[in-house]
């Protein structure tokens, strides 16, 4: 199990700290889930259920069950996953596929990773918390991606499909919107250029 150094920023601390990128989810990675990420969603859920928030305001990934992710791809060579870790806690998670292909008109059949889903901890969500903890989750993540697809020979291409509140942080990176996707749960779409890729490899977290 590989893992890489990288930074994140404690916005709390108001400093850049040492976190680690691993190259799997492991078993692990999914306990911690149902240990630490879980009390602090459903706590969340509960403040909502009792002000009476509508659904569609609750936090977007609540849903998501990462073990039957990890269970339904388990053995399919194009799928891969990984897991990022920092102040001895997991801070993020994210699935990728590498058998897909580009939308835009200029790559048009060219291969890409597609993120097929990322997720940071709740307490790093400024819709689960009033004070995120960590800044550039979601950033780690999306450069961990870009690199899958240099590996891949993709050249630095990455599409993916966003949860709505996501869209402007997707757009933050300088990816490409390419509408919504009636075909994919009305959810817009988004693809990452090599030029767009290299740009963003450039920025500081966001």
């Amino acid at each position: 199990m590989a893992s890489h150094p990288v930074i994140l920023f404690d916005q709390l601390a108001r400093t850049f700290v040492p976190a680690e990128l691993i190259e799997s989810i492991e078993e692990a990675h999914l306990q911690a889930v149902d240990t630490t990420w879980m009390p602090v969603l459903l706590r969340r859920l509960q403040q909502l259920v009792d002000q009476g928030t509508p659904r569609a305001d609750w936090p977007q990934s609540f849903h998501w069950d990462w073990r039957q992710k990890t269970e339904r791809i388990k053995g399919l060579l194009a799928f891969r996953t990984l897991a990022l870790t920092c102040d001895g806690k997991l801070q993020g998670l994210m699935q990728v596929n590498t058998a897909s292909v580009s939308r835009l008109p200029d790559q048009t059949g060219k291969h890409l990773t597609y993120i097929d889903y990322l997720e940071s901890a709740p307490w790093n969500r400024l819709e689960v918390v009033t004070q995120p903890k960590f800044k550039g989750v979601g950033s780690v993540l999306m450069r961990a991606a870009i690199e899958i697809s240099h590996e891949e020979g993709f050249q630095g291409r990455i599409g993916l499909h966003s949860l709505p509140r996501s869209e402007p942080f997707y757009g933050r990176c300088g990816m490409s919107d390419l509408g919504i996707d009636g075909n994919y749960e009305n959810l817009r779409y988004f693809e990452m250029t090599p030029a767009q890729a290299a740009t963003f490899s450039g920025k500081e977290p966001l």
